[in-house]
């Protein structure tokens, strides 16, 4: 276990296509008004890009907590009170069925200086907003909700979208979707497992019982009761492949003779979390991640936070 342990904190997928968009949206951004960073709301930490700060650097920007109905409530809440705090104007949503109208809101306030300042001049502004964030955060399912039909590739998978697609809202409003960035380097292997958790990362690049376990103790962390209720086993404490095992058999994931079917419960277990079977849960939070973090678009202010 040690050893595959040590293979599984070695994460490095940055697939060609990527460096592409990179460029492309480099050159796209001196044509847009506003930037729309999605990030996953159960890992709000984890799955930021800190190369987009670079990136966007001067540019009216706005953070969604996206996929917030999966996260658990009161810690959204405090991320959301973190990233205020940082000057970062954020809000929880959720691309899959959330209203319209209320990614909408968000938008026409980070747009409104700049359209207060055209109306000056006599001009209607035509708002252009660029979509980014890393792979499967739902940039894409943003775009379809906002423009009301599936106009923009989506997939539960990373790296479906491969180029950036303008998207006309509305008469005054347009949307760049882009495809999802990670960072060349993925020195933070940490933030590195846990982008695997949401699917960020090709689950075929990881090893997977590794992965699983990992997750799995994660989930047990947070909230034990809602995970051995789930996958029907009654030992909080068991770790490694002892806790793997334990799925398998309470969840009848068993072959010939009683072997544990291993794949299938790793593809099970990762699935439903992913989906949300196992309830509202948020894996990282502010004060547990403030050694770690570097908040993109902000300045230095962790001196001045005590622990919540």
């Amino acid at each position: 276990m040690d050893e595959a342990g040590a293979r599984m904190l070695e994460i490095n997928w940055y697939p060609g296509h990527m460096a592409k968009a990179k460029r492309l949206l480099a050159e796209q951004l001196r044509r847009v008004d506003v930037v729309i960073e999605l990030c996953d709301a159960r890992l709000p930490y984890s799955s930021r890009n800190p190369d987009l700060d670079k990136l966007i650097a001067g540019k009216k920007r706005v953070l969604l907590l996206n996929k917030a109905d999966l996260a658990d409530s009161g810690a959204t809440s405090a991320w959301l009170q973190f990233f205020r705090a940082q000057g970062i104007d954020a809000a929880p949503y959720n691309a899959a069925s959330g209203k319209a109208k209320d990614a909408l809101a968000v938008i026409d306030r980070a747009a409104k200086e700049t359209v207060e300042r055209a109306a000056q001049k006599g001009v209607r502004k035509t708002v252009r907003a660029m979509v980014v964030g890393v792979p499967n955060v739902g940039k894409s399912t943003f775009t379809n909700r906002l423009h009301g039909g599936s106009i923009a590739k989506t997939g539960d998978r990373p790296g479906v979208t491969r180029a950036n697609q303008w998207v006309r809202i509305s008469p005054y409003l347009e949307l760049l979707d882009t495809p999802g960035l990670l960072w060349p380097r993925l020195d933070d292997q940490l933030a590195a497992r846990r982008l695997c958790y949401i699917g960020t990362v090709k689950d075929d690049v990881v090893d997977l019982p590794m992965l699983t376990i990992h997750l799995l103790q994660d989930l047990l962390a947070v909230k034990p009761e809602a995970v051995m209720e789930r996958f029907r086993f009654d030992d909080p404490d068991l770790t490694g492949e002892a806790l793997l095992e334990a799925v398998c058999r309470g969840r009848g994931f068993l072959m010939k003779g009683g072997v544990c079917d291993y794949d299938r419960c790793c593809a099970v277990v990762l699935d439903e979390f992913r989906a949300g079977k196992l309830g509202r849960m948020t894996l990282e939070m502010p004060q547990k991640e403030r050694r770690r973090l570097t908040i993109p678009g902000a300045a230095s202010k962790e001196e001045n936070h005590g622990e919540d």
